[in-house]
């Protein structure tokens, strides 16, 4: 086994804490590399509270996870060592389903598995990014490149992957009036992505102060939710809205703001179930939709644009130390706009 350094939760009323714990050795399709960065995603939060139940303690959270290969199998040809690399949400799947022989492994009909708080085939726990080491199939591994600072790209592996996948699959672009609900790391790429790929964006808030954010990362309009007058001004307004937010909100509003045949994803977790009241939707055939992250294939699709067209996320970097704190100002909405850990600090 590999010795392993990281933070864990020990059970879910307890903060994070230095943890020691051992990787599984490299075998032969493996890709050991050592963790110099890791996202902060608001998931981590809710899986060490065990908000979403099933818990697996002690859990290492972290799935936005980029380093530098340290060691490959000796079946391994798609990376060697010193190579960038990172590991996003998901270490495995079936492989054979549907949904896997599509690249869909995130939809994995048998249950993928994740990077934390799962159970790999060998029925052993999952433990996440913020460590200093980790090893993943290298079907599950990803290429990154140096043409883009590393800590900026970690936060692509979910919060990237999470907006660049809807936009991709409904074709969101040249012509489309996309709105996005809510400025935070989902909702910033969003922004970047919707522009880049030439849709007409407009951030909707509840925050008049994220204005000029919103301005500044490229959203060509914003609009306050909480003023009547801006709200009754975008009715039957957008093509499309892309809803980053997981605190409860009304959704009734913002299907009033969609065109006939508009549709609202869904990329956010609200804590409650949705309420829609039918003739929201049949009044004007809109839809309400969901997306999760993307596959494997999709999301190297994604860091080789985001390479090509220079789009990282906005970051604040953070010593480990300072990780439970770090989750206090996120909850407060006071990061712009995610979290990285270095951890080398580990």
């Amino acid at each position: 086994m590999i010795a392993a350094k990281g933070y864990a939760a020990q059970n879910h009323t307890t903060p994070l804490a230095p943890w020691s714990f051992e990787r599984r050795e490299v075998g032969p399709h493996d890709v050991q590399f050592d963790i110099h960065y890791c996202g902060v995603c608001h998931s981590d939060l809710h899986q060490i509270r065990n908000d979403w139940g099933q818990g697996i303690f002690p859990m290492v959270p972290g799935h936005e996870i980029v380093g530098k290969v340290s060691k490959v199998g000796s079946e391994v040809r798609k990376f060697k060592v010193g190579d960038l690399a990172g590991v996003g949400c998901l270490v495995d799947s079936c492989r054979t389903c549907e949904n896997c022989q599509q690249g869909l492994e995130q939809y994995c009909l048998t249950g993928a598995v994740g990077t934390y708080n799962a159970k790999g085939k060998d029925g052993l726990p999952t433990y996440g990014g913020y460590s200093n080491n980790i090893v993943t199939h290298e079907d599950f591994v990803l290429h990154i490149s140096d043409q883009l600072s590393l800590p900026a790209v970690a936060p692509l592996l979910c919060a990237g992957i999470t907006t660049y996948s809807p936009l991709r699959h409904w074709k969101i672009g040249k012509g489309h009036k996309l709105g996005v609900v809510g400025l935070g790391g989902l909702g910033h790429m969003a922004i970047k992505f919707g522009v880049s790929f030439g849709a007409e964006v407009t951030v909707l808030s509840t925050s008049a102060s994220k204005e000029a954010d919103a301005k500044k990362l490229g959203a060509h309009h914003f609009v306050l939710t909480t003023d009547k007058e801006q709200l009754r001004s975008r009715r039957n307004a957008f093509d499309f809205i892309l809803d980053t937010v997981s605190a409860p909100h009304d959704f009734k509003m913002y299907m009033a703001l969609l065109k006939t045949n508009g549709t609202h994803i869904l990329v956010g977790l609200p804590p409650k179930p949705i309420e829609i009241p039918p003739f929201s939707l049949t009044n004007q055939r809109r839809s309400v939709a969901g997306s999760g992250i993307g596959g494997i294939p999709e999301t190297q699709e994604m860091l080789d644009y985001c390479a090509a067209h220079n789009i990282v996320s906005d970051i604040e970097m953070i010593d480990i130390k300072d990780i439970n704190s770090a989750y206090e100002r996120m909850l407060k909405g006071d990061v712009r706009y995610r979290f990285v850990i270095d951890c080398t600090t580990i």
